[in-house]
């Protein structure tokens, strides 16, 4: 009798090894999607996970792997069986009976921007008698841009304030976006979206807002990500990207026209970054899907290169905000050069708080010093 039952239990475990074996990947499917497009850095969001069995053999147990960027870093709830080396690893455990689908939502926080993406999920699978384990790869393609993070209001204030003081000093020919002057009667001539809506109705008529007087100028925006440093700023270069982004956004939501250049290559194009963004137009968009994959590592040229150039194509009526950490007596030279060349010029220069500002403003029309903490 036992013998039988020794026999018996061969049997099935012979049997069931040949059916697994043939028929595990059958019907199994395994998707993994970002709950988003796209985020901004310091963000969060979320990837989900559908696993699903659509036949009648059950899967007792199956693991997925995923490996994806350290830079999104899973939430505690989501972090069981997950390590973190050059990439964040996971490893969730599912159990399927039949035609079964199972979702899980894995909450993460973008502490980078970048644009990361998960091209496969690794599959075990086990048997009943969890003697015998299958492997498949499942491709994916599913990504998610991170955009850079946006500057406090308060600060980037600070320098469209000094933007706007080098416009409101040439002709006044055009509004100024940024200058709010005060408010007065409503003239049918005027657009709708110049009614101040608070004060029309304690005044009893419509009221709207009313703006100082510039020229009609282009901003053009130079981003130098250079770093030749022995000891590598990298927190610096972040914080100018992050700065292009926001002053940008800031600039075309006032419908003005914008040049962002920089000496980083784009990582979908490979050639230097270069963007147009018409006034009003809602393209920050695509610049903030250009910054998000910005090389910074691979600068094709230095800053002091970039200004040069730009003095040799320097249209009239330009206003240009350069960007740049690097304070050396070459970089402040090539900065007063594109000064007298004859457009203003408003350098932002990033640093550590607890190192020292060299820059001096005295042959430039405005320098800002941007303090980041380490």
């Amino acid at each position: 009798m036992l013998i039988l039952l020794l026999l018996g239990l061969l049997l099935a475990f012979l049997l069931q090894r040949i059916i697994y074996e043939k028929n595990w990947k059958k019907r199994l499917d395994v998707t993994l999607k970002f709950q988003d497009s796209w985020i901004y850095e310091g963000e969060k969001s979320a990837l989900k996970e559908v696993v699903k069995n659509d036949k009648l053999l059950p899967i007792p147990a199956l693991e997925v792997g995923i490996a994806m960027s350290r830079n999104l870093r899973f939430d505690k709830g989501a972090e069981a069986n997950s390590n973190v080396t050059d990439q964040s690893y996971k490893r969730d455990i599912f159990s399927f009976l039949f035609h079964q689908q199972i979702t899980r939502t894995l909450p993460f926080e973008a502490k980078k921007r970048g644009i990361y993406q998960i091209e496969n999920a690794r599959i075990v699978a086990y048997d009943l008698f969890f003697k015998n384990n299958y492997y498949e790869e499942y491709a994916q393609q599913t990504s998610i841009y991170v955009y850079p993070r946006q500057v406090d209001t308060r600060r980037i204030q600070m320098v469209c304030q000094a933007l706007s003081g080098m416009i409101l000093s040439r002709n006044c020919l055009y509004e100024d976006p940024f200058e709010f002057a005060g408010i007065r009667e409503y003239r049918k001539e005027d657009p709708m979206n110049r009614i101040n809506w608070k004060t029309s109705a304690r005044a009893g008529e419509l009221m709207v807002n009313q703006f100082d007087s510039t020229t009609n100028i282009e901003v053009t925006i130079l981003l130098d990500v250079k770093d030749d440093d022995i000891l590598k700023e990298e927190e610096l270069i972040e914080e100018s990207i992050r700065i292009v982004s926001s002053l940008t956004g800031r600039l075309v939501k006032s419908k003005m026209e914008v040049q962002v250049r920089s000496n980083a290559l784009d990582k979908e194009t490979k050639e230097k970054l270069e963007e147009h963004l018409t006034a009003g137009a809602g393209r920050c968009a695509v610049l903030n899907r250009k910054l998000a994959g910005l090389e910074t590592e691979e600068a094709v040229e230095t800053g002091m290169k970039v200004l040069e150039e730009e003095i040799k194509h320097q249209k009239k009526n330009q206003t240009y905000v350069v960007i740049s950490k690097n304070q050396s007596s070459e970089m402040q030279v090539a900065v007063q050069k594109l000064s007298k060349a004859g457009s203003p010029v408003l350098w932002v220069v990033p640093f550590y708080s607890d190192t020292e500002f060299l820059v001096s403003s005295k042959y430039l029309v405005s320098v800002i010093g941007w303090e980041v903490n380490r």
